[in-house]
């Protein structure tokens, strides 16, 4: 059976690589794809694709969309970057158009799929967390004071109400996957996009103005707490379990999983040693200090929003076991994190990749 597959936030990081990837199966015959954001040249360049320019928050795109009979839909669009003295709009863009998601994946009769992209934020970065202990998905999301925590966590739990009351009511509802991914990498991200990162800054990638290069300079040394540590998945993973949940069937009709390799989490010292930097150990107070200052002097085009600051000082660490039943992560968390191999990889300068040593 073809598909036609409706991905929301074509524009992103990873809205535009499932469009790109799924455009080279036989069995989609069409995708669909919303974003507020113009379509890149890249994006043009992508066969089957129908490209909307508009805000999932305002009305208008409903009509357009239920004309092509999706099946599945695939919500990746997010104003992740907070922005400044907008907290109301972006609420409204993020929580109240995903809202609008929803709704239109329960009502369009021909949607049998929906594929919902959350984050491992909104577990809550917290002074008791430790490294050794992995969040599981039925722990469930806690408060956070964090923007982008508390709207993904508030919108999940959305989601699990509508879901809920419709099947209580006895009407139909499409099956739902929730993915909480960790931090998602690869050469896509790191050379095709031009974007604010973790890696980008302490590989010195970052291009732009004052601000960018104070950044840079500014992580001469790996910057670290003594907690901090990521999860990363690499991007051609995410692709093949979004692929997975798309087209293989699964018996349960409301299903949510932590998306990170069943591996051992990227320490600072990896970090450090994957960049050639060495560690400057910093105290989670001076972290707090800095992202104060970057996100009121740069108005917030540093990317360092109240309450972020503590996710780069203690950890929140996932387990992918759940994951694990039903998908192989290609990638460890250390390999996605420090080695350019992967689809995209010919988009790496060739004096700057790195493959995977094979064993």
């Amino acid at each position: 059976m073809q598909q036609t597959v409706f991905i929301v936030g074509g524009a992103g990081y990873v809205g535009e690589m499932l469009c790109d990837q799924m455009s080279k199966r036989d069995d989609v015959a069409a995708i669909v794809t919303l974003d507020k954001e113009p379509q890149s040249e890249f994006s043009k360049s992508i066969p089957k694709v129908t490209y909307i320019q508009h805000n999932m928050a305002d009305d208008g795109w409903q009509e357009q969309v239920a004309v092509h009979k999706p099946t599945t839909v695939v919500h990746t669009a997010w104003q992740i970057r907070a922005m400044y003295g907008q907290a109301q709009e972006e609420w409204r863009w993020n929580v109240e158009g995903s809202d609008k998601i929803f709704q239109f994946a329960m009502n369009t009769e021909s949607v049998d799929k929906l594929i919902y992209f959350s984050t491992a934020s909104s577990y809550s970065a917290r002074t008791n967390n430790t490294i050794e202990h992995r969040f599981t998905e039925l722990e469930g999301f806690r408060d956070d004071a964090y923007i982008y925590a508390k709207e993904k966590k508030v919108t999940e739990e959305r989601l699990k109400t509508l879901f809920d009351e419709r099947k209580a009511g006895g009407k139909p509802v499409p099956q739902v996957f929730i993915v909480r991914p960790a931090a998602i990498t690869g050469p896509r991200g790191r050379y095709m996009r031009n974007r604010f990162g973790l890696q980008s800054a302490l590989q010195g990638n970052l291009k732009g103005g004052f601000a960018y290069k104070l950044v840079t300079s500014l992580t001469a040394f790996v910057p670290a707490t003594k907690l901090w540590v990521r999860q990363f998945i690499h991007e051609d993973d995410v692709n093949d379990i979004v692929t997975k949940f798309t087209f293989e069937p699964f018996s349960q009709d409301y299903v949510v999983f932590n998306i990170t390799p069943e591996s051992e989490p990227v320490l600072a010292k990896d970090m450090a040693a994957a960049v050639g930097k060495r560690i400057l150990p910093i105290h989670p107070l001076m972290a707090r200090i800095v992202f104060f200052f970057f996100w009121h002097a740069t108005r917030g085009k540093v990317p360092t929003c109240p309450g972020s600051w503590r996710f780069y000082s203690y950890p929140v660490v996932m387990s992918g076991a759940k994951l694990a039943t039903v998908y192989d992560c290609k990638y460890t968390s250390k390999d996605a994190f420090q080695y350019t191999d992967g689809r995209y990889e010919s988009y790496v300068p060739e004096t700057l990749r790195r493959p995977k040593p094979k064993l």
